[in-house]
């Protein structure tokens, strides 16, 4: 039987994805690793096709169009599920998601249904963001929480892990979020069911290669559409799926 998969998004991280690939396998030897590429023109598919003949647990899986980042963990997810494995992870390819950081994350699994690399938990810290990016991101996860009435500090963090059973449970392979609020979605789905959600203070780092995929644009329909959410699940009770 699998136990842990780590799923990584890609779009554009030839410069990344070689580098993360082996720093994640070295602290994390027994986990699998299953890229999903966005249709990457840069090659970063190509680059993974050429490793795997050296790593049988590292895995690739070819969006034919661009799906975003939401579409991507969707496909993670079912492909995960259909294999078996108990555990998965989220991961960022541009290494601000520490792979030597996952055992400690790891460690809290078998006592929660989800676990929450927290930038902003005690203990949690970023590293070579703009004060204008902790404002941003701060703001964001203190609105989330005041609006959807939840006590998570990174509800929008992309370092995560879900258990088998919260991934069947809370059926994010049927979530429509795209992006960012993707994250917020896994969250906010997983305490209205009752599951249980732990946060883990990690130290996130902004990457040093490559171009970041966020923008204003991105966060503005975030909030929007948490917004929604807490009208429609506040105001209107309707039961969120």
């Amino acid at each position: 039987m699998n136990s842990i998969l780590v799923c990584i998004p890609t779009y554009n991280e030839i410069e990344n994805i070689e580098s993360i690939l082996a720093r994640l396998f070295s602290a994390n030897p027994d986990v699998h690793a299953l890229v999903i590429d966005d249709s990457s023109p840069d090659g970063t598919a190509e680059v993974v096709q050429s490793l795997q003949s050296s790593n049988e647990n590292l895995h690739l899986l070819k969006n034919p169009t661009k799906s975003g980042l939401g579409g991507a963990y969707r496909a993670g997810f079912s492909w995960a599920l259909a294999r078996d494995f108990e555990y998965v992870i989220e991961m960022d390819a541009d290494g601000s998601h520490q792979p030597e950081q996952l055992p400690s994350l790891i460690s809290k699994i078998s006592s929660s249904d989800v676990v929450i690399g927290s930038r902003w938990t005690k203990g949690g810290s970023v590293v070579n963001w703009p004060l204008s990016r902790k404002i941003l991101s701060l703001g964001g996860n203190f609105y989330v929480r005041t609006v959807l009435g939840i006590k998570v500090k990174d509800a929008t963090a992309g370092y995560r892990i879900y258990s088998k059973k919260a991934l069947q449970e809370l059926n994010l392979v049927e979530s429509q979020s795209q992006g960012y609020i993707f994250q917020v979605d896994g969250t906010y789905r997983a305490i209205k069911h009752n599951l249980k959600v732990t946060e883990v203070p990690i130290e996130f780092v902004e990457r040093s290669l490559g171009q970041s995929k966020m923008s204003t644009r991105i966060v503005l329909e975030a909030i929007t559409q948490v917004t929604i959410w807490a009208f429609n699940h506040r105001v209107l009770r309707q039961k969120i799926r």
